[in-house]
């Protein structure tokens, strides 16, 4: 991932959460800031939305309010750190799940959904969240709570909970990198390309070669719905398991 040059200091995560949380401390002496965090991102998002998240640079941002890349330091502590506002700014409140009802299957659903549409509008998320620990807003924690909650009246276990949660927004991951990767012309000359090496070499790979000629790599007309449907029956079966006496 592309940085530019500035001030390069340890990450402070206590930095970031003031920042994301509207925590830190603003001057009482001096001329009053001509930006804040949210313009700043929202400028931010309209270039990775326009050019992918390399193209994103605290310089560039900058230009966009004719300021050098120095003095936007004095709003953002670092790349970082403006990135974690950008996802902020993109998923604004946390979903809102009351239209599917009290089912929990039916509320998670909602809520991949949900967060598969962001995907889609913003491609450049799915490198953002990278899997790690990161400093956490208000609204993205929001999207966390809002799957927790729905599962919550199934009795299982906090821990379950969140590991039904991280299976849930993996799999919308999953179909969303799918997706970022796609190149139609390069799917079609793959397709010759192996289709007619798996011809040549199809007493060696029997089961493979026999699924692919019964369709095996026929396009899903809802992948989403198919591996919540999948994903939400274990749990169901996890859910009764637990509810079984003995």
């Amino acid at each position: 991932m592309a940085r530019t040059s500035g001030p390069k200091q340890p990450r402070d995560m206590a930095a970031a959460l003031a920042l994301l949380w509207d925590e830190t401390e603003r001057p009482t002496r001096g001329p009053k800031p001509s930006l804040d965090p949210r313009r700043i991102a929202d400028a931010a998002v309209a270039i990775a939305d326009a050019d992918g998240l390399d193209a994103v640079s605290m310089a560039r941002v900058a230009g966009v309010f004719n300021l050098s890349g120095m003095a936007l330091y004095r709003y953002v502590p670092g790349r970082d750190e403006l990135v974690a506002l950008m996802v902020e700014a993109i998923l604004t409140d946390r979903p809102d799940l009351s239209g599917a009802g009290n089912d929990w299957r039916a509320q998670l659903t909602a809520w991949a959904r949900q967060s598969w549409a962001v995907h889609q509008a913003h491609p450049w998320l799915l490198p953002a969240t990278a899997m790690r620990r990161q400093a956490m807003g208000p609204h993205q924690i929001g999207w966390m709570d809002a799957a927790i909650a729905a599962l919550q009246p199934t009795g299982l276990t906090a821990a379950q909970q969140h590991q039904v949660f991280l299976l849930v927004a993996g799999l919308v991951r999953n179909l969303a990198q799918q997706q970022l990767d796609f190149d139609e012309a390069h799917a079609r000359e793959w397709s010759r390309l192996n289709g007619e090496l798996l011809a040549r070499h199809a007493d060696r790979f029997p089961a493979l070669t026999k699924a692919i000629l019964d369709g095996a790599f026929t396009p899903i007309e809802d992948p989403l719905a198919f591996g919540l449907d999948r994903l939400f029956d274990g749990v169901q079966a996890l859910i009764d398991r637990a509810r079984t006496p003995g």
